[in-house]
């Protein structure tokens, strides 16, 4: 796939919209600017073996949570067949109806963003309850995320994002282009926004926005690390992007060959997939400054990227169905 390096005028109108509205502080009632989303590329056939171990798994996933107190990979996407499903520990658990994001509270339970409300899911015991949102059955639910105060916080379609407490709507923020993704530092919420290649944090009651910046040209995948750090892989850009918050700000940026994709911390390191060379990158960001420490060969189509801190094991998904790779020590 190839990369667009230049910004068109779409983009440079779109990036002065941004740095407006991060110098306000607050959504305009005008529809935001946006652009389309990067994509990941379309990864070559792999030469030669992938590292590590790769276990086979059916179907086509999209998003990936190590549960920390059941030792659990949890993934979400589709099914051999077609159907909605999440794995359990390389088990097929079918969902009742499709989700599009999930998130883990890393002591058992994974939630999963569906239309009108959220799914939540006992790891321990593949059981599955549905909750709905009051007052959101129209909803199209595209994230969520959990702060450390427990409650949810879910983003829509259409560019809102509310904070729930079981059923219960708590706080709304609107503005966005739409809701891709969103990730929290204890209660800091960070919204990602493709269409708009921006990452904008909620103030502390989510009712309207902190800070709001341009991420790259093309940002498509984030993640929340343990240093506090928010990561974010620009695929159009080439690049992987290191954000500090509260207050939200560009704190390191490292080039990235290879349309950047998949994102995912862990003790030592910020790991990126290239889905045009089927790598997966670690980089140390201690020293102010991304230095690539290692590089391993992946299964094609490495989109989704989970870390198990107890072990250092690295899980890289494909989102082609060629599996799941198991990197044992990966940050050694």
């Amino acid at each position: 796939m190839p990369l667009h390096r230049r910004p068109s005028q779409a983009l440079i109108a779109l990036f002065t919209g941004l740095a407006l509205a991060g110098c306000s502080g607050n959504p305009t009632a005008a529809p935001p600017p946006t652009i389309a989303p990067a994509q990941p590329a379309v990864s070559p056939s792999v030469a030669g073996s992938p590292d590590g171990a790769v276990r086979q798994l059916p179907g086509h996933w999209m998003s990936a949570v190590f549960d920390s107190a059941t030792t659990t990979l949890v993934t979400l996407g589709t099914d051999a067949a077609g159907h909605p499903a999440v794995s359990v520990g390389y088990a097929v658990l079918p969902l009742p109806r499709a989700a599009s994001a999930l998130a883990g509270d890393g002591a058992g339970t994974v939630f999963l963003a569906t239309h009108g409300g959220y799914l939540q899911l006992d790891v321990a015991r593949r059981a599955l309850t549905t909750v709905a949102v009051d007052g959101q059955s129209d909803a199209d639910f595209t994230a969520i995320a959990r702060r450390a105060d427990g409650t949810l916080v879910l983003g829509t379609s259409d560019g809102v994002v509310l904070r729930v407490s079981g059923s219960a709507v708590q706080a709304r923020t609107t503005g966005f282009s739409r809701v891709d993704q969103l990730v929290t530092q204890g209660d800091a919420v960070i919204v990602l926004d493709r269409g708009q290649t921006s990452v904008t944090e909620l103030n502390a009651d989510g009712t309207g926005t902190a800070q709001a910046l341009r991420a790259g040209s093309g940002a498509t995948v984030m993640a929340a690390d343990a240093a506090g750090r928010v990561l974010v892989t620009d695929t159009r850009g080439d690049g992987l992007l290191v954000f500090g918050t509260s207050p939200l700000l560009l704190r390191q940026q490292a080039p990235v060959r290879g349309a950047p994709y998949g994102v995912v911390g862990s003790p030592k390191l910020a790991w990126v997939s290239e889905t045009a060379t089927n790598s997966v990158v670690g980089y140390d960001l201690s020293t102010g400054i991304p230095v690539e420490k290692v590089r391993y060969r992946t299964v094609q189509q490495p989109n989704v990227l989970a870390f198990d801190d107890h072990t250092g094991t690295l899980f890289v998904v494909s989102g082609s169905g060629a599996g799941v790779q198991i990197l044992p020590g990966a940050d050694r």
